[in-house]
């Protein structure tokens, strides 16, 4: 079991890694965007139609990462006037709740990129992305997500020490 949350944890921060390499490419994209336009008045045409799809994909990518650093926000003001025992199960409740409405966003999301493939859906710019291939990313981060959430939630179980989990 700890084999495979280590290996979860370790997707994870590969995913955040990527994450930070898309947001810098990003920022590169739109640097030369403001270059481009204020030396030449030229644009690359692309700029905010793909930081969108960045901004997307480093979002999902990052979920997981953020997740097992416990940087989501939580709200601990109940849990804290409860007895320790009865919070554990509420964040387990919480947390099986969590993993099902995770694992059926990523199944939606893997369904419409799917139906972006097939149908061979593009973007309706001069580009014509198509669009599975930003949406693939989603999938992608949402999936490890719910992993991440999953493994969270176990975590609850194998330690009495909420603070180890």
């Amino acid at each position: 079991m700890r084999y495979i949350i280590s290996i979860i944890d370790r997707l994870s921060e590969l995913l955040a890694k990527l994450s930070a390499l898309i947001l810098g490419l990003m920022t590169g994209l739109i640097l030369l965007e403001i270059f481009l336009w204020n030396i030449f008045q030229k644009t690359t045409l692309v700029a905010d139609e793909y930081s969108a799809y960045g901004l997307a994909a480093l979002i999902f990518l990052g979920c997981g990462y953020t997740l097992k650093e416990k940087g989501h926000i939580r709200i601990e003001l109940v849990l804290n006037l409860l007895p320790r025992q009865l919070a554990q199960v509420l964040k387990f409740v919480a947390g099986c709740i969590s993993t099902l409405l995770l694992g059926y966003i990523t199944w939606q999301l893997g369904r419409m990129t799917f139906s972006a493939w097939h149908y061979g859906a593009t973007s309706g710019t001069l580009t014509a992305t198509p669009l599975w291939i930003p949406q693939s990313l989603t999938v992608i981060g949402a999936a490890v997500f719910t992993l991440q959430m999953m493994v969270e939630t176990l975590k609850l179980l194998a330690f009495t020490d909420s603070s180890a989990a």
